[in-house]
């Protein structure tokens, strides 16, 4: 073997003396250097890996089914990573070949793998050593850097790159140099209001999909109607809001991209597209590219906007560089900043969560390393970080000023409508696809949690770092210190605040309390609230968080709440009157500061403004222990585990109805509001036509009142679902309609697919549930049936993982890959590709799979729940079940889980596909969820069996 270490021996070094091991889930391949192929069991390759180094494909996958902890390798992803900076490509050996175009690399079995693996590397290293190589920029001196700190392709790559490394003199490490700089733009002025009808929205359509595109009625008819969001609004108390149910294969997203495009040109104003799931944002993204066919009018018409925690910070990769350049035992640190600075350079927009960088490098490096680069604390400089100009969050901010279509995240949404209420610049059309979520998103965005982690957190962003920190983080002073200068108010308030943000949680806070040594009022209110949830708590050394109600609260627990509301307070005060003083001190002396320093004035004054706001939240919290519970809220306590150890511990407030703040705070400034879903309605009950989804001014029940039986439904004794609001009344309370001053326009357009010829519903009735053998053998069987493409759906992680334990080796026997979430050590999104890519793999997963699947064609032909997804009894989920209709609350979450799972399976009018419920006690009135007129079946396992295999048989 090459001494890999040994940099100065670059031409001795021979790519032919590397062997290749392929691992699957139960056996392993070698193929040695002589190019013979040896099959082993996985103690041998074990053995095999202990005795010489191997190229493999995604190192922590092999290490993980092998057994072992990191181990030393060729991985070919890592090469791949450096070669190919910023491009896609799956984590498998046949994602690879994929990537690279090998001819005849189908990767059917761990033999062809292995020698996909070999034609892989040899590829890549062929394309370093070409003159036509497309991505040399900077790559000799970071493949030097990564060679010495021990990376194995480095002298290999060294060794390709050095033949013509006069085309190639620039410091790859110092990436930011060879970045553009902002591309400054005077502020556009306010957008025109003028409408668009129907018949633009669908000449833009036709625009879009082209002569000779099948021409889909419902589609014309959502693109015609949802122009209701785009007229000018009819009423000052709120916008133009409109709920579109568009049912799957609709083509709702051109649906709405063609008068949301048709709007931003007239009005020269930007619409905002907000999705939920990265999967859609993708999706949204190739959909634009039909609007907008070159890619350079689509760069600057239509950009993907997210939150700053999703960016690189250039300033955090350059600090991260220099610390690790002389410190020992970095050395996989190095390499991974080489992998990074590599895909800087040639991303397209610098985003590390989502976007173009290699998402699987986080199992490879660990994702703690990789999040630390972004901008994850908020701690920018703004125009006194010397890589401003460059920076990607600024040009993402930039260009979607300029845009017509924004496409984001519902979190970014409401982030930026709390941060920037009131300002004009804000958006005032907005499409929210996925509408479904939007109740679970403004959960998350309007709650408060006065945690440990959340307080840390606050402490690093007012104090930067302290004595003896591991932290990078830079402080409120060191932030704006250069524009207060000379400004003594200013001053002596970032003085109180950094004095009074001492109380705050810091480093080191677990252990502290687990050793009962707290350090200051915050970690002391901490361990009386750990010591509640344990006394409180029948499952006190259970691996599961704990969470109890803030009732009755132990001894000394009422003391600490009351001390740390007092210096919470003291913290409020300075850091409101800060925020003030800067907005007070921009008005008064605008012409003091350039564009850039204005900007990063208030952005601090209103960042300063929101962390007042949450600490405020706390104080109130606080104060409340001992009494009862707010009104209209739930609170608890929660110690927060991760595989049975303590993570964070504190107290959660969040809003029993969180469409309340997200209609007063998002909702209500707009003037055009778009909501629209595949699964909107509860389908709990059939109604009359004129009930059933056509337009309506009548407006609906208010307030929590909204689920509740109307008196005429309450008299119907015939059917037990005839208790159910309205179908509307559901979709009303999961957005906020409930709470509109002015009553939304609804409209349902019903899928076009054939669902009675192209599914079938199975509900198994002789599985035990609580057996997994029994559960897994189910799964195995129906797997087999339907040769593969199938999605397995868990409502517990522990069941899931003794599932595909009992049953992945035998899948693989008969060529079916199977994979899971949380057993393979590889992200969700990441996961759902492969899937996709392998029409014969299966995948096993929770709701967070469910929720990002789009698979069309054979990819996923059947679906399998082990059991009713009902909701998890969490403390807020039965207020939530108290306030809106009890029983029928729950039915009406699982049913919209039901429809929502069912809906994955039917993609193109060319799909076929088997929903499975191996769960025998599944109510039938759960099954409205399904399209009417689709037939439920109730067997047996074998006969469930048979079923599905004469279903997929030609």
């Amino acid at each position: 073997m090459p001494d890999v270490t040994d940099h100065s021996e670059q031409s001795a070094i021979d790519f032919s003396l590397l062997p290749t091991l392929a691992v699957g889930v139960s056996s392993a391949v070698r193929l040695s250097p002589e190019g013979e192929i040896e099959f082993l069991d996985l103690m041998a390759a074990a053995d095999a890996i202990s005795r010489d180094i191997h190229m493999v494909v995604n190192m922590p996958m092999v290490a993980r089914r092998l057994g072992l902890g990191p181990f030393p390798s060729y991985d070919v992803l890592e090469l791949f990573a450096f070669t190919r900076p910023a491009r896609f490509c799956l984590p498998t050996a046949k994602g690879l070949a994929t990537a690279l175009m090998l001819p005849d690399t189908e990767c059917v079995n761990l033999e062809e793998e292995a020698l996909a693996i070999h034609a892989s590397a040899e590829r890549l290293l062929g394309d370093l050593a070409s003159e036509t190589y497309r991505y040399r920029g900077g790559a000799l001196s970071v493949a030097s850097e990564m060679a010495r700190s021990g990376w194995p392709w480095g002298p290999f790559a060294v060794q390709m790159l050095s033949p013509l490394s006069q085309f190639d003199k620039q410091d790859g490490l110092a990436v930011w140099q060879g970045l553009s700089e902002v591309d400054d733009q005077p502020p556009p002025p306010p957008p025109d209001d003028l409408p668009v009808d129907g018949e633009e929205a669908k000449a833009r359509l036709r625009d879009i999909l082209g002569a000779g595109a099948e021409s889909r009625e419902g589609q014309m008819r959502f693109a015609a109607t949802a122009t209701h969001a785009f007229r000018p609004r009819e009423y000052a108390d709120g916008p133009n809001f409109q709920l579109l149910e568009a049912g799957t294969g609709t083509g709702k997203t051109l649906g709405y991209i063609a008068p949301a495009s048709v709007w931003a040109e007239k009005n020269e104003g930007a619409v905002w597209l907000s999705t939920y799931t990265k999967n859609l944002q993708r999706q949204l993204d190739q959909e634009l590219s039909k609007l907008y066919p070159d890619p350079k009018i689509k760069n600057k018409r239509a950009v993907i906007r997210k939150g700053r925690e999703n960016y690189a910070c250039l300033l955090n990769i350059e600090e991260t560089l220099r610390a690790i350049k002389a410190r020992t035992g970095a050395e996989r640190d190095r390499i991974l900043m080489g992998l990074v600075v590599r895909w800087a350079r040639f991303s397209r927009d610098g985003d590390m969560i989502g976007g173009d960088f290699p998402s699987w490098l986080g199992a490879h490096f660990g994702q703690g390393r990789i999040m630390g680069l972004t901008d994850r604390r908020g701690e920018c400089l703004f125009t006194g970080c010397v890589h401003y100009r460059k920076c990607f969050i600024e040009k993402a901010a930039r260009k979607a000023r300029q845009a017509d279509l924004v496409v984001a995240n519902h979190a970014l949404v409401m982030a930026q409508a709390v941060m920037r209420r009131g300002d004009p610049d804000l958006p005032k059309r907005l499409v929210f696809d996925e509408g479904h979520h939007l109740f679970d998103a403004a959960d998350s965005s309007f709650a408060a949690h006065m945690t440990g982690m959340e307080g840390m957190d606050l402490r690093r962003w007012l104090r930067g770092k302290e004595q003896g920190s591991r932290s990078r983080a830079r402080g409120l002073e060191k932030r704006i210190s250069e524009l207060v200068v000379g400004d003594d108010e200013a001053a002596q308030l970032i003085q109180h605040i950094t004095h009074a943000a001492r109380i705050l949680p810091a480093e080191g806070w677990q252990n502290r309390l687990f050793n009962e040594e707290p350090m200051g009022p915050f970690e002391g209110f901490l361990l009386s609230v750990r010591g509640h949830v344990l006394t409180r708590s029948e499952d006190q050394h259970g691996p599961h968080s704990l969470e109890v109600t803030p009732h009755d609260p132990v001894d000394g627990l009422v003391d600490a709440a009351s001390t740390i509301a007092r210096e919470l307070s003291a913290l409020t005060r300075p850091m409101k009157a800060l925020a003030k003083h800067l907005l007070h001190k921009l008005a008064e002396e605008a012409d003091e500061y350039d564009a850039g320093e204005r900007g990063k004035m208030e952005s601090t004054a209103r960042s300063l403004s929101l962390r007042a706001d949450q600490v405020h939240s706390w104080q109130l919290m606080a104060d409340s222990i001992g009494s009862p519970v707010p009104e209209g809220f739930s609170d608890w306590f929660e110690l927060e585990r991760f595989d049975g150890r303590d993570r964070d511990v504190g107290m959660h407030r969040h809003f029993i109805d969180p469409t309340q703040p997200l209609v007063s705070d998002v909702l209500a400034p707009m003037h055009g509001v778009l909501v629209t879903s595949a699964t909107l309605r509860d389908k709990a009950i059939k109604l009359p036509k004129e009930q059933s989804g056509e337009p309506t001014d009548t407006a609906p029940p208010t307030g929590l009142d909204a689920l509740m039986p109307t008196k005429a439904e309450k008299t119907e004794k015939t059917d037990q679902s005839a208790r159910l609001a309205p179908l509307w009344r559901a979709a009303d309370m999961r957005v906020g309609g409930q709470h509109m001053a002015v009553p939304p326009k609804r409209l349902s357009l019903e899928s076009p697919f054939d669902y009675q010829n192209q599914t079938r519903i199975f509900i198994v009735g002789d599985v035990n549930k609580n057996d997994v053998a029994q559960v897994a053998g189910a799964y195995k069987a129906l797997m087999l049936a339907s040769g593969g493409g199938a999605l397995g759906l868990f409502t517990a992680i522990s069941r899931l993982k003794a599932t595909y334990h009992a049953m992945a080796a035998d899948l693989e026997s008969y060529h079916i890959p199977l994979y899971a979430q949380h057993v393979d050590p590889v992200d969700v999104s990441t996961l759902v590709d492969i899937f996709r890519e392998d029409e014969d793999a299966c995948l096993l997963g929770t709701d967070a799979v469910r929720d990002g699947v789009d698979v069309p064609g054979q990819s996923l032909r059947m679906l399998i729940y082990d059991r009713v997804p009902w909701p998890r009894p969490t403390i807020v989920h039965r207020a939530r079940r108290a306030a809106f209709g009890g029983r029928d609350y729950d039915e009406m979450l699982t049913r919209l889980k039901l429809a929502q799972a069912y809906g994955r399976l039917i993609r193109r009018s060319s799909d076929r596909g088997v929903f499975i419920m191996l769960d025998g006690a599944t109510p039938t009135r759960l099954l409205s969820a399904m399209p009417e007129g689709v037939s439920v079946e109730r067997v047996g396992i074998r006969d469930a069996i048979r079923l599905t295999r004469e279903f997929f048989t030609p």
